[in-house]
């Protein structure tokens, strides 16, 4: 099964293309937004101010913050940057960018969302109670309430990738990785992505998964619980 960047994001729907090689597994451009950034930051520096878009007076913006005509950046956001927020993505109140974060056009990131060397791109919804951590999120991907981009192991050690059908995982060479998440894919409420996972494109993950490896495009992730009904006794 392929790992390649171009088999789960569309690089036609983001303007940071340059970052990623299609032909590249598609965790490669982790370790290079912090440099990516910074070239893409002093170029817009040079050209004028760097916050271009709406900034409530309340929200805590860093020197190293694009934001773009027509972002919203709401109260009580901090943003620590260097970060690139593009046109029309609002960042919602009580969000916490942390340093590396590009977020596409017409973007969500939520009330209470904590994103740290993440790419989101175009029309990606992040919007409520969110960790996404050394993670890409796809076009017009979407995380439901709760959901956690998990990024490092337990051991500490480099976070490694089982391919369906192969014996042998693959050491993806990152201490921290979380996911991957393909063009318009869903991830249900309260669900975790454990450290290196990649979902496919056009894919479903049901509210309340654990999910761990990797999940091939026009997939659902179906959780079944056993539930128990008692009748209720004593009590007022």
């Amino acid at each position: 099964m392929s790992t390649a960047t171009r088999d789960y994001l569309d690089l036609s729907q983001t303007e940071h293309a340059a970052l990623f090689d299609p032909d590249e597994p598609a965790w490669a451009a982790l370790s290079r937004i912090a440099t990516y950034l910074d070239g893409l930051l002093d170029a817009a520096a040079s050209a004028g101010p760097l916050i271009q878009g709406q900034v409530h007076e309340r929200a805590v913006v860093g020197d190293r913050v694009w934001i773009a005509p027509g972002a919203v950046v709401e109260a009580q956001v901090v943003i620590q940057g260097p970060a690139w927020i593009g046109a029309g993505t609002v960042v919602r109140s009580g969000a916490y960018l942390r340093q590396q974060v590009i977020a596409g056009r017409d973007c969500v990131l939520g009330n209470s969302c904590e994103f740290k060397n993440a790419v989101l791109f175009d029309r990606c919804e992040v919007p409520h109670f969110n960790y996404v951590g050394d993670s890409i999120l796809g076009y017009r991907a979407h995380l439901g309430a709760g959901t956690i981009c998990s990024n490092v192991r337990l051991d500490r050690r480099n976070v490694r990738l089982r391919l369906p059908g192969e014996t042998d995982p693959i050491d993806t060479g990152l201490r921290k990785f979380g996911a991957i998440v393909g063009d318009r894919t869903e991830v249900g409420c309260n669900s975790v992505l454990s450290p290196g996972s990649l979902l496919g494109r056009d894919c479903i993950v049901y509210p309340g998964t654990q999910w761990q490896g990797v999940l091939p495009s026009g997939r659902i992730v179906k959780l079944r619980q056993a539930l128990e009904i008692t009748e209720r006794r004593g009590g007022g």
